[in-house]
């Protein structure tokens, strides 16, 4: 069994039992997702933008930590991470391999605006100290050529790699990695469609809005009173039942589960949706 058909088994098995959240199958039938919006990335040669987007991808997580951060006006806190990396790899290049592995909280608090002190950059400095370790002498569309043009296997590699890709059974942020690269038009990846949805906080939430998940009355006001949940049950019922709610809705409209996930976490940037609390889980899972 591969990885990601290892992530669809584990998601049915548990929406299955599940026992504060249940998908709601009627409007599952009537939700339509909206198409997913154009990546952008930096610009640069295919390496440097590769680079950038494994670099990013290493420090896409955090969200458990975001309303703590200091944010660019009309941000939210992944799209200040990811603007201010951009802004830094613009105006300088990024960090070389070596750099990498020799980055301190110092240095990432100045590229990102944020307190060196604060939790969430020393987990970002380790995982790109991680990252500069697995690269060792490779780069990154090396990676890609090693993995032999598979999303999956290149998946795999990066969950058996580092410890902050090795999501058990969800492997979020291992799948998303292939598909940026995909996305940024630097990599040609074969089997990219047997990636699931990345299951977050963010595309569960919007699922719970718009009617799909329900979430048992003491866990939602729970969520709703801005409570941090803890990583556990509750919320691996949480993720669990959004991929599996996204494997349907691929099956009923023969639409990849990845463009699912890109086109209800965009719309998860609108202000209904922002209004309302989502679930927060400090994790560098998501």
């Amino acid at each position: 069994m591969g990885l990601t058909d290892e992530v669809r088994r584990n998601a049915r098995e548990i929406a299955e039992r599940a026992r504060f959240v249940s998908i709601d199958i009627e409007r599952l039938d009537a939700l339509d997702p909206g198409r997913p919006p154009e990546a952008h990335f930096i610009a640069g040669s295919a390496e440097e933008v590769a680079h950038f987007v494994l670099v990013l991808d290493s420090i896409n997580f955090g969200s458990g930590w975001f309303p703590t951060l200091r944010k660019r006006p009309g941000m939210s806190g992944y799209l200040t991470v990811e603007s201010s990396l951009g802004d830094f790899w613009r105006s300088s290049g990024g960090w070389s391999v070596d750099e990498l592995r020799a980055l301190t909280a110092s240095d990432l608090g100045a590229v990102l605006g944020q307190d060196p002190s604060h939790e969430l950059m020393g987990l970002y400095v380790e995982a790109l100290r991680d990252l500069g370790r697995f690269l060792g002498g490779r780069r990154a569309l090396d990676l890609v050529a090693e993995a032999g043009g598979s999303a999956e296997r290149l998946a795999s590699m990066l969950a058996s790699g580092m410890p902050f890709f090795g999501d058990t059974g969800f492997w979020k942020r291992a799948q998303i990695v292939p598909n940026d690269l995909a996305l940024a038009g630097v990599a040609s990846v074969a089997d990219l469609d047997r990636l699931t949805i990345f299951a977050d906080n963010l595309v569960p939430h919007v699922l719970r809005v718009d009617g799909v998940l329900r979430y048992d009355p003491a866990l939602a006001a729970r969520i709703d009173a801005g409570e941090l949940l803890a990583a556990g049950i509750e919320e691996t019922e949480i993720r669990a039942c959004a991929i599996h709610a996204c494997e349907l809705l691929s099956a009923r409209l023969g639409i990849p589960a990845r463009q699912i996930d890109t086109a209800l976490w965009t719309r998860g940037q609108a202000p209904e949706y922002k209004a309302i609390p989502r679930h927060r889980t400090r994790t560098v899972f998501y």
